[in-house]
């Protein structure tokens, strides 16, 4: 859903990877750390700072491939970077939410699974030969929802967060029943 607002961002991120003379990869780690930063917040209960934190890694996560396609460096490796480092920011967010208290560890371990299952739907059709970027609740929108249930959280209240992660739970498990069923559809027409 949020892939139509990519030539709004490319119009900001182009310049500005072309001024970064830096590895993409090293800007994927940093992203990954930002997250877990973000995560330290949420565990330690600062929902601003959390969310705050939350949007520079989502931000950081789309300047890599920025700098990668500015300078000629798009690597199969690097996409394999990102993508682990993706999973392993989202595993610490989340858990630092649920260690900060916002969420039931049962329905945080379920919005965690949902979340991977999303990423790996996509990957497993993909390894099949199908394009499978389908689905309500991509990882754009799933930061967007935590973004927003952080901020709203902090300024109305904290059952707003709770609220946020339940509803990407939901969006998520949505979009891996999407894209089960793209792949279904795909698979049988090649059959």
């Amino acid at each position: 859903m949020l892939d139509k607002l990519r030539p709004q961002v490319k119009i900001v991120l182009d310049p500005l990877a072309g001024v970064l003379k830096v590895n993409p990869n090293i800007i994927t780690i940093i992203g990954l750390l930002v997250g877990v930063l973000s995560a330290y917040m949420f565990a330690s209960g600062n929902l601003l700072l959390g969310g705050i934190f939350l949007g520079i890694s989502g931000f950081i996560d789309i300047l890599d491939g920025a700098i990668a396609r500015k300078q000629s460096k798009i690597s199969i490796f690097g996409g394999v970077l990102d993508s682990t480092a993706d999973r392993f920011s989202d595993a610490f967010i989340i858990i630092g939410i649920i260690y900060g208290g916002f969420i039931n560890w049962i329905f945080g371990v379920l919005t965690l699974l949902a979340s991977f299952s999303v990423s790996y739907v996509r990957a497993r059709a993909e390894s099949e030969g199908i394009k499978c970027d389908v689905g309500i609740a991509e990882r754009p929108e799933r930061l967007v929802i935590l973004m927003a249930g952080a901020f709203l959280g902090y300024y109305i209240s904290p059952l707003i967060m709770t609220a946020a992660v339940l509803i990407m739970m939901v969006l998520s498990y949505l979009t891996v029943i999407q894209r089960l069923y793209h792949s279904w559809k795909e698979l049988k027409q090649k059959e």
